[in-house]
C-alpha cells in the first residue's frame, strides 16, 4: 500500500512538472520572438553561418532565500554557450544551506541545519544584450538532493544523518537583469522562484524547498 501510494504521488508530482514545463515552453516562445525582433529584416542565417555570432560564459551566483521560513545562503555556477547574443543553453547547479533548528530533541543541545544542492540544463532568453542593462530569463530543469545535518553542540562537530535525506526534481525560473560593466563581463541582480517536487522526510514540510531567492550573478565570457 505504502508503495503504491508513493507511486500515485510521484505520477501527481510529474504531471505538475509537466504542466509547468509546458507554460515555461510557451513562454519560451514569446521571449525568443522578442530576443530576435532587433535582427527581423536581415538575411535567413543559419547556425554555422558566419553571420552568426556565438560565445559563451562562466558565471557565479551568490544568493539570499529562506527555508521554511529561517535564512538560508545559496552559492550556484554555470557555463552556458551563447548562440547570435540572445539565446543561451548550458549546465549548472547551487548548494544552499540554512541556520534552521529544525526540531528538537528531548530539549538538548542538538539542532538541524537543513542542506543540499542540485543541477541541471540551463535555458536563457536574452532580450536586447547589446544594451548597457538588459534583461534574460534563465530557467534550470534539474535534480537534487537534501538532507538534515545534526550539530550537536556537545560534541562540537558536525553529524550526517544519513537516514534522514531525499531526493527531488526542480524547475527554477528566473529574471536577470544584467548590466555590461565591460565586454567581457556582466553583473546581474537575480530573482527566482524554485518549484520541486515533494519532499519526503521527517519533521519536514513536502514544499520546504520552494521559494522565492534574490541574489546577484557574475559572467565572464564573450558575450
Amino acid at each position: 500500500m505504502a508503495k503504491k501510494n508513493r507511486k500515485q504521488k510521484t505520477i501527481k508530482q510529474l504531471k505538475k512538472m509537466k504542466k509547468l514545463t509546458l507554460l515555461l515552453i510557451l513562454g519560451f516562445g514569446v521571449l525568443m520572438a522578442m530576443a530576435q525582433e532587433e535582427s527581423k529584416n536581415e538575411e535567413i542565417s543559419t547556425i554555422f553561418s558566419k553571420s552568426r555570432s556565438n560565445g559563451g560564459y562562466g558565471a557565479i551566483s551568490f544568493s539570499y532565500t529562506q527555508l521554511d521560513g529561517k535564512d538560508a545562503f545559496m552559492m550556484g555556477a554555470r557555463g552556458s554557450w551563447i548562440i547570435d547574443h540572445s539565446f543561451a543553453i548550458g549546465l549548472g547547479g547551487c548548494g544552499f544551506v540554512n541556520d534552521l533548528n529544525h526540531h528538537h530533541w528531548m530539549d538538548n543541545d542538538l539542532t538541524y541545519n537543513l542542506a543540499g544542492g542540485y543541477g541541471g540544463i540551463y535555458l536563457e532568453p536574452i532580450i536586447g544584450p547589446r544594451l548597457p542593462v538588459h534583461i534574460s530569463f534563465p530557467v534550470l530543469f534539474g535534480v537534487g538532493g537534501i538532507t538534515n545535518i545534526a550539530n550537536g553542540n556537545w560534541e562540537n562537530n558536525w553529524m550526517f544523518d544519513n537516514g534522514n535525506e531525499d531526493e527531488f526534481l526542480i524547475m527554477e525560473p528566473a529574471v536577470e537583469l544584467e548590466f555590461n560593466m565591460t565586454r567581457h563581463m556582466r553583473l546581474a541582480g537575480s530573482f527566482g522562484y524554485r518549484f520541486t517536487s515533494d519532499i519526503e522526510m521527517d519533521n519536514t514540510n513536502p514544499d520546504v524547498l520552494e521559494g522565492f531567492n534574490v541574489g546577484i550573478v557574475l559572467k565572464f565570457g564573450k558575450f
